[in-house]
């Protein structure tokens, strides 16, 4: 009989020893989740806002110290930024922090930057960084043909006032995706009427 409760106990301090462990382990495991949490790193947020095809170097950036956890790794750090420095493939705002996946080098950048002479000024709306559609109409021995769009959701790289444009009063430079460049520059070597305005307005 004595050994018959001498193992009973026994079986009861095992389970007592392994609740123990898992209730341990769990303090364990929440205390490590909030260490990270609180855990705080540097990173780069922009110093200005950033447009699709701008070279971003460090003078650009503001190194930032934030808590960001697990999602610290998405975010560009010092040593991402290579000494050329690297492309902007997508727009970033003023004082934001940059993705990661928001910049790369000149390979990855699938557009290319053209400047259309434009016949009035364009609309106030068309501005540095807005989305544009591009229309054209070609010339004809009448006039101007039917216009349609040349390409659509351009992003703006600046507004131009004229100065310096082979014609024109005025005109934009826009980022322009790679395949429809040539169709572009086509247009403005046959003098087609070009107009820009927000992207879906003339939809």
């Amino acid at each position: 009989m004595v050994g018959s409760g001498a193992r009973r106990r026994f079986r009861v301090d095992v389970r007592f020893l392994l609740g123990a462990g898992l209730v341990g382990a769990s303090v364990a495991g929440v205390g490590g989740i909030v260490a990270a949490a609180e855990r705080t790193e540097t990173v780069y947020a922009a110093d200005d806002a950033l447009l699709v095809g701008d070279r971003l170097t460090r003078a650009e950036l503001v190194a930032t110290p934030v808590r960001l956890g697990a999602a610290g790794d998405r975010y560009l750090r010092a040593d991402d930024v290579p000494a050329a420095g690297l492309v902007v493939t997508r727009p970033v705002g003023a004082g934001e922090l940059v993705p990661r996946s928001a910049v790369g080098t000149d390979g990855e950048l699938a557009v290319s930057p053209v400047v259309l002479p434009l016949q009035s000024q364009p609309a106030q709306a068309v501005q540095q960084g807005a989305i544009v559609d591009v229309w054209a109409a070609p010339r004809t021995d009448d006039g101007v043909g039917p216009p349609a769009v040349l390409v659509s959701g351009a992003q703006v790289v600046r507004v131009l006032d004229g100065g310096g444009l082979l014609a024109g009063d005025s005109g934009v430079e826009v980022l322009v995706p790679r395949d429809r460049v040539a169709r572009m520059l086509q247009a403005l070597g046959d003098g087609d009427a070009v107009t820009v305005v927000p992207a879906g307005a003339g939809s």
